[in-house]
């Protein structure tokens, strides 16, 4: 509709100027000056039109940048609607970086300029005054093709030394007091978190539990303090059973925040006492008996003695790897909720017919398995195995391993039985087997819809 009234606009125009020419050009030519005139007229439209063409090539018709807050264009290609919808963005990397700077106005200024400098991205720092020194703990979110090496040069020559750097993962995105009390309460709920909280408040790190000494040894729980000993990459802590709980880290020295941190989760531990949750799962097997996994604890030591003694010295054999005189010497260590988690498998009279251990060895976690003789091959050892290993999963472990005889056909299968990865080794004559952990394959593990899968 808008283009049939502009022509007639266009032509009513046209023909406007048509009859104001006709009438110029009667005046003009029939006039005595009339040559001169129209030759003046064309001298100045040809000078009107060159001016127009030099101004236009200059300024252009898009009006100022001030005016417009506009930026000044730029040579080189900028992200068309599709780059930008598709949400594709340049790969990054988590680190988390620690190093030494002094303690002194500046300090921190600098390294935060020179991070800024290669577009890395600080996302929570926090510090640890040490006298004269400072050291600076950051986690770091940097472009994908940067490398570990040129952050810790930028970092050197920006004054940081004794840097220290590895990749980190979405778990160290939780800013440190939200991370603590998140470890604090897990430690509240179960004895067993003690060693796990630790270790994931301190990073790799090797974590042991020694008993108490005797009264003859000047070793032991005897030698440490109650508020505990730091000795650079070793911290020393009293166990609230009187043992002591000792954490190296060889590879980068404690704090003294990081000592107090911990020292505070242990003495929490020590003031709740011995606790375990509870909670029990009823399961049926092929043949229809029902069974209670649950968690145990040192109050079931009685009936753990009583399976042992039911159970054939093959039995025993196959699970402390050789001739066993009194393997229940071994139980209150494997119960205690400060080494490992336990799980007991029961009947509807409350008898305990299997165990299941997760122990914490140091930086590594073994399983390891003891069903009675009369209730084996029902599908026991399996289950309790998967669930061990979601534990582990959920511990953040990345392996279990398991020590056994390689003519223990029951527990060989049962590992090959979680679809893990396995490695096996022959150390001494013994079978040693570990299954990288997997959280997807884990899951698969635990019998569905209540039930208790036999696997031979």
């Amino acid at each position: 509709m808008h283009h049939w009234r502009r022509d007639v606009v266009e032509l009513a125009a046209l023909f406007t100027a048509v009859a104001v020419a006709d009438g110029v050009a009667n005046l003009v030519g029939h006039g005595p000056d009339g040559p001169a005139l129209l030759s003046v007229s064309a001298a100045l439209l040809v000078a009107t039109a060159g001016f127009h063409t030099w101004w236009a090539r200059r300024h252009g018709h898009a009006p100022p940048t001030g005016d417009t807050g506009a930026r000044p264009g730029s040579a080189e290609p900028q992200a068309g609607p599709a780059e930008l919808s598709s949400g594709v963005a340049e790969e990054s990397a988590l680190w988390r970086m620690r190093t030494t700077v002094k303690d002194a106005p500046g300090s921190l200024a600098a390294l935060c300029a020179a991070l800024a400098g290669h577009r890395v991205d600080i996302l929570s720092l926090q510090t640890h005054p040490l006298g004269e020194e400072t050291v600076d703990e950051f986690l770091l979110r940097a472009p994908g093709a940067l490398a570990a090496a040129e952050i810790t040069r930028a970092v050197a020559l920006a004054g940081g030394s004794s840097t220290w750097i590895e990749r980190a993962d979405a778990h160290d995105l939780v800013d440190a007091p939200t991370r603590v009390l998140g470890l604090a309460t897990r430690t509240a709920l179960d004895a067993a978190e003690l060693p796990l909280a630790l270790r994931q408040l301190l990073g790799r790190c090797t974590i042991r539990s020694l008993p108490a000494a005797s009264g003859k040894s000047g070793r032991g729980a005897q030698a440490v303090p109650v508020e505990g000993v730091l000795e650079d990459t070793v911290m020393r802590l009293r166990a609230p059973e009187g043992g002591v709980i000792t954490v190296e880290r060889p590879y980068l020295p404690f704090t003294p925040t990081e000592f107090a941190r911990a020292r505070a989760l242990v003495e929490l531990d020590a003031r709740l006492g011995p606790r375990v949750p509870g909670g029990h799962d009823v399961l049926t097997l092929p043949e229809g008996n029902d069974i209670t996994v649950r968690r145990a604890d040192t109050g079931d030591l009685e009936a753990a003695k009583a399976m042992h003694e039911r159970c054939s010295a093959r039995t025993l054999s196959m699970r402390y790897h050789g001739p066993v005189g009194d393997a229940d010497r071994y139980l209150n260590h494997l119960l205690s909720p400060r080494f490992g988690r336990t799980l007991a498998v029961q009947t509807t009279s409350g008898r305990i017919v299997g165990l299941g251990h997760l122990l914490w060895d140091g930086d590594e976690t073994e399983v390891a398995l003891l069903v009675e003789d009369q209730w084996q091959r029902r599908g026991i050892g399996a289950e309790l195995l998967g669930r061990l290993v979601e534990m582990a999963v959920e511990a953040r472990c990345e392996s279990v391993y398991a020590v056994t005889q390689s003519s223990n056909t029951g527990m060989v299968a049962a590992m090959r039985g979680l679809g893990l990865p396995l490695d096996y080794q022959i150390e001494e004559g013994t079978l040693v087997i570990t299954a990288r952990l997997e959280k997807s394959a884990a899951r698969e593990t635990s019998p569905r819809h209540g039930e208790c899968v036999s696997r031979d």
